[in-house]
């Protein structure tokens, strides 16, 4: 079995990899690993391996880490977000990955914190997966710029599962083209693209993914 330092070289490399195939630097990509059920333990093993930013889906066992792990860890809220527990976000996270409606996004401007966020498009259409609409999309950054502490920083999907990540690359694509759209509808400077995961990450890069979240690549099958 690899160890985790050993997956995360080669998760660095098929990055690398990625990123020479589409004429871009590793330097704009940015690995999240996600530590959903991953322990703590762990988690120092990657951050001891040269990894700083790690994802977490679920507030209750992110707050228990977070509070544990006082080591300078760029946290990343990639997971559904519940709008009782907003008011914990800004407090433990950097980033919010998923934003998806303006309850959300209003929610975590009354925190009264810097908030950085990216807003999550459900672009397959699967009912099983969170994320706005293109609509709600604009419905929300209509709203940015009366509010006080959101900073918008980019957009987040999630592939449907394909049997080959070649079939994840026009979502990867559509993505891409919707943040310069509504970079330019909304007079925004958004740059981050959040999409890949283990299985289709080298693809999204290909496309322009700026974050790609990595779990299973580096810290093996969890239950």
């Amino acid at each position: 079995m690899n160890t985790i330092p050993v997956a995360l070289q080669a998760v660095r490399d098929s990055i690398a990899a990625a990123c020479r195939r589409s004429g871009r630097s590793p330097d704009e990509v940015r690995l999240v690993g996600v530590t959903k059920g991953v322990d703590e333990g762990r988690i120092l093993e990657a951050h001891a391996a040269g990894l700083n930013d790690f994802g977490e889906n679920y507030l209750q066992e992110a707050k228990r880490k977070i509070e544990t792990l006082q080591h300078g860890i760029c946290w990343h809220m990639i997971g559904y977000i519940q709008t009782n527990k907003v008011k914990y976000m800004s407090r433990l996270f950097e980033y919010v990955h998923s934003v998806d409606r303006i309850e959300v996004l209003e929610a975590l401007d009354r925190c009264g914190k810097e908030t950085k966020v990216l807003f999550e498009l459900n672009l397959s259409g699967e009912e099983t997966k969170h994320g706005a609409t293109e609509e709600g999309l604009g419905q929300m950054l209509e709203k940015v710029p009366f509010l006080q502490h959101i900073v918008p920083v980019g957009l987040m999907t999630m592939a449907p599962f394909f049997d080959h990540p070649e079939k994840a690359r026009p979502l990867f694509r559509r993505l891409k083209e919707t943040l310069l759209l509504v970079n330019e509808k909304f007079s925004l400077t958004m740059k981050e693209l959040s999409m890949g995961m283990s299985s289709d990450f080298e693809v999204a890069v290909e496309e322009g993914a700026t974050m790609v979240r990595v779990g299973t690549a580096i810290f093996g099958e969890r239950p």
